[in-house]
């Protein structure tokens, strides 16, 4: 399995990016730096080229062309997998290792990061669950894809994409599941993506919070 963190190229996101890569050396995953898409590319451009709809990236909670950025570097990791028919774990430059990767069966989608912001529901059972943390993504910071997922990703992206965490929802999919105890955790003190109403959510949201 591939593992790769998402990074842009200033100095706080290579900053967290390589306590990612660390942690994921001390459970035995090697993780590779993918660089992502930021305001600078324009995104809106990029979008329309891929034939993705951007209305629902307009929210209160983020600044426009970082969300939508975003979405579209979680995109090309899709394109990846189904490129290369691999599997991909997928994470954001903040997430951090705290225990083993686990290798389980699962459907087509596995969230193993523990929600980072907002109310959520702890699962019940150790192990392979359902998504019951929340009913889309608990933060999008750290999930593995196999390519069959990949491709329904890519395609549903041309019908009703969303800011990446609420895409990948019960609503839209029915093969996302999570594991627990969630093995990822984020440790972020800046957000290069949501606005200040957006940040004051974030479980590790203070008066010390940057917003880049």
């Amino acid at each position: 399995m591939k593992a790769f963190v998402i990074t842009i190229d200033i100095p706080e996101s290579h900053e967290v990016a390589e306590k990612c890569i660390s942690s994921g050396k001390t459970y035995g995953v090697t993780v590779e730096k993918h660089m992502g898409v930021t305001p600078a590319d324009n995104p809106t451009v990029l979008a329309a080229k891929l034939n993705i709809p951007t209305n629902r990236f307009r929210e209160r909670y983020s600044r426009y062309e970082n969300c939508l950025s975003a979405f579209l570097s979680h995109h090309s990791l899709w394109q990846w997998s189904v490129d290369n028919q691999e599997e991909v774990l997928i994470l954001e430059h903040d997430a951090i290792f705290i225990d083993e990767v686990p290798r389980v069966p699962y459907k087509g989608i596995l969230s193993i990061g523990a929600p980072s912001y907002g109310k959520f529901n702890t699962p019940t059972s150790i192990g392979l669950n359902r998504l019951v943390s929340k009913q889309y993504l608990p933060g999008a910071h750290a999930y593995i894809v196999n390519p069959n997922a990949a491709q329904i990703l890519l395609n549903t992206a041309r019908v009703s994409p969303a800011p990446t965490d609420l895409f990948i929802s019960n609503a839209l999919f029915d093969f996302v599941e999570e594991y627990y105890p969630w093995p990822v955790l984020v440790r972020d003190n800046f957000s290069t993506i949501q606005l200040e109403d957006g940040c004051l959510a974030k479980h590790r949201y203070s008066e010390s919070y940057k917003v880049l």
